[in-house]
């Protein structure tokens, strides 16, 4: 589907450069604004520093999303002191370049404040801190943050039950109802998101983030989505049974967003994994964009300059070669971006 424009954009490239090929072609932002969808990336501050970044975040998308920098761990390093300082200046940049911003996490257990952590608090004392810091969030950008991930990743990776983390032992279960309340005072017209990894097809952890969101629901919790964070080993998207899964959150009366997309792969990147990588990110698009209940599709950072899977300290991944987003270290779009491209501009014109 997506060759006819890659081969094109190949030709132009050759003939008259990068930069004069990505003028004569609209961008993914203004194909997926003709038809009032989000397609987004997250981004830290300093990557912002990188004109070439800026200007590719700016002109590719309309959903921007805190890599890093709103979580916790980032924010309220000291009880009660706030540095609003990194979130405000991606905020500002969403403002000035008319995006929309995703705001990700207020409850997480992978960043929390050490001091939190270490300490000794009661279930009251915690459920405290929890409120403190998701007003704190919610209440500054409101208006201006339309759409939180308020808690991530807390079903277990079975699928059964919770996950055990720092929050359920301090609060207990009913963490995840109290932390959307929270938010949902905060700011009532805030969109509030449940995100997840590894519940994208159906799988018994994508069981287990439906049946929470159906309690949740059921007792009238507002929740309004959940994001499907979309991280892939190469050629492993099932297409139908995301479709199937996206079909039954969406009969629950949520919203489905693609919100952590990437594909990685060992060793170094050639034409046939490069290829391949486009096909899954063909198929996940087409999915989401086939459902009434799929409103973004965001990719987990711009460049493969910056992307989380060249960290050192991952411990599941090592591979210092990945390149699983849509343009490449300097910037140059990849085939997976010519994928979307050729998708989006055929679902515009159909």
């Amino acid at each position: 589907m997506f060759r006819t424009i890659w081969i094109l954009a190949i030709a132009l490239l050759l003939g008259a450069g990068l930069s004069a090929a990505q003028d004569e072609q609209p961008s993914l932002r203004e194909l997926a604004e003709s038809r009032d969808f989000y397609i987004g990336a997250a981004v830290w501050t300093n990557h912002l520093d990188v004109p070439e970044h800026a200007e590719t975040l700016a002109r590719e998308f309309n959903m921007l999303t805190p890599e890093h920098e709103a979580k916790h761990c980032m924010v309220e390093r000291q009880r009660g002191q706030y540095d609003f300082e990194a979130t405000d200046r991606l905020v500002e940049f969403a403002e000035e370049h008319d995006m929309v911003v995703h705001g990700h996490t207020l409850v997480w257990h992978q960043c929390m404040p050490q001091w939190l952590v270490s300490g000794d608090f009661t279930r009251d004392e915690a459920i405290e801190i929890m409120r403190d810091f998701i007003f704190a969030m919610v209440e500054r950008y409101k208006g201006r943050i339309a759409i939180w991930d308020v808690v991530n990743e807390a079903v277990a990776d079975s699928g059964r039950g919770l996950r055990r983390t720092p929050w359920l032992e301090l609060i207990g279960e009913d963490y995840i109802e109290l932390a959307f309340r929270f938010a949902h005072e905060a700011d009532p017209d805030a969109l509030l998101f449940y995100n997840d990894y590894g519940a994208e097809a159906m799988t018994g952890k994508a069981n287990g983030v439906y049946e929470l969101l159906s309690d949740l629901l059921e007792r009238g919790v507002p929740v309004h989505g959940v994001g499907l964070q979309g991280h892939f080993t190469l050629g492993s998207v099932n297409a139908g049974s995301i479709a199937q899964n996206i079909q039954r959150l969406g009969e629950l009366g949520l919203q489905v967003q693609i919100t952590e997309m990437d594909v990685r792969f060992n060793g170094e990147p050639n034409d046939n994994i490069l290829h391949q990588q486009a096909t899954d990110y063909e198929r996940m698009m087409e999915v989401c964009l086939e459902s009434e209940y799929c409103t973004a599709f965001v990719v987990w950072g711009v460049s493969d300059r910056f992307t989380w899977l060249r960290g050192s300290n991952l411990g599941f991944f090592e591979n210092p070669d990945v390149a699983p987003l849509l343009f490449d270290d300097d910037y140059n779009p990849k085939p997976a971006y010519f994928a979307l491209l050729d998708l989006l501009a055929e679902e515009t014109q159909g």
